[in-house]
């Protein structure tokens, strides 16, 4: 037990040295005065991948409907939620004289609402709204926290043998967000820190509302837009990156490194989930001839019955 606090106070030591003093308003909060527990954490998720599918090769794909409802539903509402608060702490933060509408409110109005108040998009810095600062660092924390709830992505994945959905660029964003997200809430945990967690909240509204209908399979048929969710995340991508070279642009003392951290790390969601657009949806369609066989004809090696019996007969003769 030595050992370990001993190798979580060099690795703290380490990051401090890195990054610089952490922000004190979040120390004490839970899983992020030390980043072994994000880590190992990471190390299980990454182990379950690796190790699950290798139970799951000679056993029978689970079905988890009733899990998976309550899932995709539970993921659908915290988004909701954080959604809601970072609307609204928005709109608080800013003092700006109007009354405050009811939360019960289309989130659109929330959202505009927040807008109207004087917000500053270009750049917001981690110090200037007092108690509000904290309030939405509180949200973030449960963003964090949502990345590691999410990892339940990919083991249900393993367990229903949809092997096919494990690529790189899921294990890649699912892992790298959790521990990122930890930076995040360590030493900016507000400020201009929020506005992709607000895309990313409403975008997973959708997306995991979409998860939790695709269960059913009476409902695949209503479920043409699901190619509109990954044009939803490239959209949510470039905003990201426009709002956050903004500050670069026009600094307001939010951490440049930070700015150009997220800006790359970004970059790489957008290659890797346009890659993904183009070789799910816009891959040339293989010509149907191509893809079956007229009616009552087999096909062998590419060719059909009939022509391989008209073959041999040829060859048969010439051989005569």
């Amino acid at each position: 037990m030595e050992h370990l606090k001993a190798f979580d106070d060099e690795i703290n030591a380490f990051l401090d040295n890195m990054f610089g003093p952490r922000d004190s308003r979040v120390r004490g909060w839970f899983m992020l005065d030390s980043y072994l527990p994000t880590f190992f954490l990471t190390v299980i998720y990454l182990l379950s991948i690796w190790l699950g599918n290798k139970y799951m090769k000679n056993r029978p794909a689970l079905s988890l409907r009733g899990i998976l409802t309550s899932y995709n539903l539970g993921i659908t509402l915290l988004s909701l939620y954080m959604l809601v608060e970072a609307s609204e702490h928005r709109r608080w933060n800013l003092g700006s004289g109007k009354e405050c509408s009811q939360l019960g409110n289309h989130i659109t109005q929330l959202v505009l609402s927040s807008w109207e108040g004087g917000y500053n998009l270009q750049c917001q810095d981690l110090a200037s709204a007092g108690e509000a600062d904290i309030r939405v660092a509180k949200v973030l924390w449960w963003y964090y926290f949502s990345k590691l709830i999410e990892f339940l992505d990919t083991i249900f994945f393993v367990l229903r043998k949809k092997t096919s959905q494990i690529t790189f660029l899921h294990v890649y964003h699912h892992a790298s967000m959790f521990n990122i997200w930890w930076c995040v809430l360590n030493w900016i945990p507000c400020g201009q820190s929020f506005f992709g967690p607000t895309l990313n909240s409403f975008i997973h509204i959708l997306m995991y509302s979409y998860y939790g209908l695709s269960v059913f399979p009476s409902m695949h048929k209503y479920l043409w837009w699901k190619k509109y969710l990954t044009q939803a995340q490239l959209v949510q991508f470039v905003l990201t990156i426009t709002h956050t070279m903004s500050a670069v642009v026009k600094p307001c003392g939010f951490p440049f490194g930070c700015l150009i951290f997220q800006s790359s790390y970004m970059l790489t969601l957008v290659i890797l989930f346009l890659n993904f657009y183009v070789q799910t949806y816009r891959k040339k369609p293989v010509k149907k001839d191509m893809e079956d066989p007229p009616a009552g004809k087999e096909v062998k090696n590419g060719f059909s019955k009939a022509y391989l019996t008209a073959a041999n007969g040829v060859i048969g003769k010439k051989a005569q």
